[in-house]
């Protein structure tokens, strides 16, 4: 149902994330690229999605894996204080979140994927493959 998927999300939230979905950042569009159309196990992911009174940067509905991409500002203090609060909130959800910086996203993509693979193989419990 509607409710499962966005945990009751509100109409404003549901409005701001199509709006962030067409200003997507370059790091969101780097990682997106490589995540869209199931090339991480076959998973689908959606972009921007509404969760509760948030909005994660990509989700994972099979999953519950939420991927951020986290540009300058998260580094400072009330933010941060807000990206924690924000991860508990999720956590007590059975939402598994991974962030990344920008920087990560454009100098290592591959370690970034590397890390999705890792962390969605612990969630299907596949065994990892060397």
């Amino acid at each position: 149902s509607m409710d499962n998927m966005y945990f009751g999300a509100f109409r404003e939230i549901i409005e701001k994330a199509r709006f962030l979905r067409n200003n997507m950042t370059l790091a969101e569009k780097r990682l997106w690229e490589k995540i869209n159309n199931e090339k991480v196990q076959g998973l689908k992911f959606r972009r921007h999605h509404p969760l509760k009174s948030y909005i994660v940067d990509f989700y994972c509905v099979k999953l519950r894996l939420a991927i951020e991409v986290d540009g300058s500002n998260h580094l400072q203090k009330r933010q941060s204080e807000y990206d924690r609060e924000r991860t508990y909130e999720l956590n007590e959800l059975g939402i598994t979140e991974i962030r990344f910086n920008n920087e990560e996203v454009f100098k290592n993509i591959d370690a970034v994927i590397n890390k999705i693979e890792v962390v969605v193989h612990g969630l299907l419990n596949l065994p990892l493959i060397p």
